[in-house]
């Protein structure tokens, strides 16, 4: 646990801390995710197979690295420091990337960003559960702040592009990552400001990554492993394929109009994260909160199957922050409570890599399958392709019902 948890001026200090980790370690991301593709295709030349390539490099680091910062933290070196090596290089890296245009180059650079990347994305959490009093009731209010960032984000490199156009000395080509990699120094720069959360050099086991795998010979904890899978490869169903849903014939919406429309999606995240999701653990507990969240994707879904009308269809995007929130962070919140104390980061990196890792890889394939599977010359029948995840997301919510159980939290 986390020092200083029973002094109020310390507490109310780390959560300041802990809301400014989380906007940048998701400005960071939302720097370049949204925006990148179409930097690579129209300023670079890069094809659409080059680009997804360069996008499927961070579910591939995130399947290799988390363990390996899982273990440092948790048996070497503090959580911040480690967090504070991983940021400053990555933002070195992020920096170079935007002066270069060279594919090979790129791609090459990419991925060792993304090595770095991919294991404080579970290190920001455990950092997180370790130094908050009480998880349940408090994580909403701290990785809302994730989300913001990744707005924040957009804004500013909105922002710098307008006053670009009337200022051209200011322009980068390669804004979008250069944004990126000084958000990522900043982080890590600020890192030395996080709260002191040591490794436990005094457990037992010396290797945390193993006694962190060793957690999915608990049935309850494999059927939750395997439902994440699950329904994070249907997360991609909604990450790739709902804009052009949304800019078909069938909807309707303008190209100019999608990402503010999409909107929707992270305000309605932000308030279920930061209002609903406390009060909803707290009196139903992990396992209900999640199966509300699993059984918010089949509805939303069908809507989409459906397709019509399109102010429903629209306001449906809403679903996305009861989808996200109730499951996927009460599914960090849940690894947090059963783990054993001593290997806290690695449990969080072990379902990372469920999540972030195969999860996104594979559902990112999939879902661009099912697209092609149903799209001819006469166009795509989006039925059919929500069909899909619908059907998958309700035999997650049955065997989900079925067979887990919540357990008791652990003493620390």
């Amino acid at each position: 646990m986390g020092e200083n948890l029973n002094n109020p001026k310390s507490i109310t200090a780390a959560k300041i801390q802990l809301s400014i980790m989380m906007f940048l370690q998701y400005a960071i991301w939302g720097a370049w995710a949204p925006v990148l593709s179409a930097y690579l295709m129209n300023n670079l030349g890069f094809s659409g197979t080059q680009v997804g390539f360069i996008y499927s490099l961070l579910p591939l680091a995130t399947i290799i690295s988390p363990f390996i910062g899982g273990q440092i933290a948790d048996r070497y070196f503090p959580t911040q420091y480690v967090l504070m090596f991983l940021q400053l290089i990555g933002g070195g890296l992020l920096i170079a990337m935007s002066f270069i245009t060279d594919y090979t180059a790129l791609a090459w650079l990419m991925f060792i960003y993304c090595v770095f990347y991919a294991p404080t994305l579970a290190l920001t959490n455990s950092i997180a559960f370790i130094n908050l009093k009480n998880s349940e009731k408090e994580f909403g209010a701290i990785r809302v702040w994730g989300t913001i960032g990744w707005i924040a984000a957009g804004v500013i490199l909105m922002v710098w592009r307008t006053l670009a156009k009337s200022t051209p000395a200011i322009g980068l080509q390669g804004d979008t990552l250069f944004l990126a990699g000084v958000f990522s120094i900043i982080m890590g720069l600020l890192s030395f400001k996080l709260p002191h959360t040591p490794p436990k050099k005094e457990a037992a086991k010396p290797w945390a990554f193993l006694e962190a795998i060793k957690m999915l010979k608990d049935t309850n904890f494999l059927i939750f492993a395997i439902i994440s899978f699950v329904v994070a490869t249907e997360l991609q169903f909604y990450y790739v394929l709902t804009s052009p849903f949304l800019t078909s014939t069938k909807i309707g919406v303008a190209e100019s109009a999608v990402s503010g429309v999409m909107v929707i999606a992270q305000i309605a995240e932000i308030f279920v994260m930061a209002f609903l999701l406390p009060w909803v653990i707290e009196k139903y507990g992990i396992r209900k909160t999640m199966v509300f969240g699993i059984l918010a994707w089949p509805i939303r879904y069908i809507i989409f199957s459906i397709g019509y009308p399109s102010w429903l269809v629209i306001a449906s995007l809403a679903l996305h922050g009861f989808c996200y929130v109730f499951f996927f962070v009460a599914a960090y919140i849940y690894v947090d409570k059963v783990a054993p104390a001593d290997i806290r980061a690695s449990a969080q990196s072990l379902i990372a890599i469920v999540i972030l890792g195969f999860g996104n890889f594979v559902g990112s394939n999939f879902s661009g399958w099912i697209q092609k599977l149903f799209t001819t010359d006469a166009g795509t029948n989006w039925t059919k392709v929500f069909i899909v995840p619908t059907i998958l997301t309700i035999l997650c919510a049955v065997i989900f019902m079925l067979f887990f159980r919540d357990e008791k939290v652990k003493s620390r």
